[in-house]
């Protein structure tokens, strides 16, 4: 009878131990499956990481030679020569000597104090074409009145010396160069105010300068500046040897400068007679 007592107390126990155990199995099935499921979220991050670094790298060399750019260009200019003579004959004789902007007459513009006068508000005077159709002196007193709002408009004119072509696929040698820049008085294509000059001369050259000048003038409607460029040419040449800027604020000396600007191009001899030119 104890036997048989036993057995069937066995008996009752076996299913509780199998149901533990499909439960135990269960469970670690589910460990399991836990442990096999994949994130992929740290892959995401980085291709994103990955992609980003790439901007950044060639944000990096741009930045790069921007300040490899912009250091050759305050190297040049700290170096400038002094020109010991205001007189535009001299200039003309000048032969560029690997500095394309330099200093005349210690950089103090000939400007006599009727000169200076404000008395008839803001103009503009433009000479007229010499006899071999060549730009001549461009004047001014400037004022943020004259300043335009309209967009520029492409110009057609062609001014001496304008063989225009490009150079080693990098652009063209030429721009219809303007005495007064646009962004001052809004002088577009006008014949007395535009002259053949290189890339170089144009921009960042003569920019430069005029950038200075504008700045000034939009501080404030009380602001003027007196301000002339002249095409320098050597003899009959149709194209010119440079340009001379002069300028003077009224009441301060916030912009006062006096500049020779060579017209030249890196890489590229000029015939001056006419305006052709050969590459290398």
């Amino acid at each position: 009878m104890k036997k048989l007592v036993k057995l069937m107390v066995l008996l009752a126990l076996v299913p509780t131990a199998t149901a533990c155990a499909n439960q135990s199995q269960a469970a670690s099935n589910d460990g399991a499956k836990t442990e096999i499921v994949k994130n992929y979220s740290y892959q995401k991050k980085t291709k994103k990481l990955v992609s980003k670094n790439k901007k950044l790298k060639q944000s990096i060399v741009d930045l790069q030679k921007e300040i490899t750019d912009d250091q050759n260009f305050i190297d040049q200019h700290n170096d400038k020569t002094t020109q010991s003579t205001a007189n535009t004959s001299d200039l003309a004789n000048l032969d560029y000597n690997g500095t394309q902007e330099i200093v005349v007459n210690n950089n103090k513009p000939n400007f006599s104090q009727a000169d200076l006068s404000t008395d008839k508000g803001a103009w503009q005077e433009y000479g007229n074409l010499d006899n071999l159709n060549r730009v001549t002196a461009a004047n001014a007193l400037l004022n943020v009145s004259l300043m335009p709002s309209a967009k520029r408009e492409p110009l057609h004119w062609n001014p001496t010396g304008w063989h225009n072509k490009r150079i080693n696929g990098s652009g063209w040698l030429y721009n219809r160069s303007h005495l007064i820049g646009y962004q001052l008085t809004g002088q577009n294509n006008n014949p007395k105010n535009l002259m053949t000059g290189t890339r170089s001369l144009n921009s960042p050259e003569m920019l430069a300068h005029e950038m200075d000048v504008a700045y000034y003038l939009k501080q404030s409607r009380s602001h003027f500046i007196r301000y002339r460029v002249t095409p320098i040419f050597r003899g009959d040449e149709l194209l010119p040897r440079g340009v001379q800027m002069e300028a003077q604020s009224i009441g301060d000396n916030s912009v006062s400068f006096n500049v020779y600007i060579f017209n030249v191009e890196s890489g590229v001899t000029l015939n001056y007679a006419d305006g052709t030119s050969q590459v290398g």
